[in-house]
């Protein structure tokens, strides 16, 4: 089955003019015609070398956005605002893409209306090797942390329910943030079981900052309209870990049959989904 251009690549990008070039080489690697555009959004990099690769950059062959830095959440907003495609793809600057999402991860939208993101597997590379398997999405697990990363495909729709990415979100974790809010919205999630991207791994990235204010971010979060729901789940869910840190094998035991029902939670049922939301509406126009 042929299926035509149907997906935008958004790729922000702030100094990192010589990865980038790797990236976009993943990219023509294997570029399908699934793929309608791929937009470049220049978050007001200043070191030479990134200017010189955007000068040089093919503006034919690439779409290119540039903004005053105003950080990676504005970025990848501003590239999905103006992408034409119904499907969205966001490519870190130094990482590749693989076809998994060009075909097999586009062909199970397109066959499940109420699945809004597609996610698979990463290869690390760089600092780090070796595969690393996500898991399926479950609430119990991913109020305590994010794994799914930023590199998934979804639904431009997705985004636009529930108004893009925090742009106050400067320091990491707008990817959490934006996943949870469009489970919020009863958005189902699909994890394809191969390897989708390559993920470099990096020291002094800005995963190493973001671990910084991991306690100051979660509280950021979790304190936004609509989150209340999530706080006691959370909550259960670091008590479980403490719980496996001290007494290992009778978590495993006791504390797995404690948390087994809400490991079958994956959507927050209708009804609670709408009442999150008008909240989140009244306190937004008060």
């Amino acid at each position: 089955m042929t299926i035509g251009p149907r997906i935008s690549i958004v790729i922000p990008c702030f100094n990192h003019g010589s990865l980038l070039l790797e990236t976009l080489a993943s990219i023509d690697r294997v570029r399908i015609d699934s793929v309608a555009e791929v937009i470049i959004v220049n978050d007001g990099s200043t070191d030479p070398t990134t200017c010189r690769v955007f000068r040089e950059l093919d503006s034919v062959k690439y779409r290119i956005i540039h903004q005053e830095n105003r950080g990676l959440s504005a970025a990848r907003n501003a590239g999905i605002t103006a992408a034409k495609g119904e499907f969205i793809l966001p490519v870190d600057s130094d990482n590749f893409i693989r076809r998994t999402y060009l075909d097999k991860g586009l062909a199970v939208l397109l066959s499940e209306p109420d699945i809004g993101v597609v996610y698979g597997d990463l290869q690390f590379f760089g600092e780090a090797t070796g595969r690393h398997r996500q898991r399926d999405f479950e609430w119990a697990s991913f109020v305590r942390k994010n794994y799914i990363d930023a590199c998934a495909l979804y639904r431009k729709s997705v985004w636009e329910s529930v108004r893009g990415y925090d742009e106050k979100m400067r320091i990491g974790w707008e990817d959490w943030d934006f996943w949870m809010r469009s489970a919020l919205h009863g958005w189902r999630f699909h994890h394809l079981d191969e390897i989708a991207f390559d993920y470099r791994v990096r020291i002094g990235s800005m995963l190493s900052e973001t671990e910084k204010h991991k306690i100051e971010l979660a509280e950021y979060i979790f304190s936004k309209p609509g989150f209340e729901l999530l706080r006691p789940l959370r909550d259960q869910a670091i008590q479980l870990e403490e719980m496996s840190k001290n007494f290992q094998s009778l978590d495993y035991r006791v504390g797995r049959a404690i948390v087994a029902p809400l490991r079958k939670v994956t959507r927050i049922p209708s009804g609670i989904r709408r009442r999150l939301r008008e909240r989140a509406a009244a306190r937004e126009q008060a």
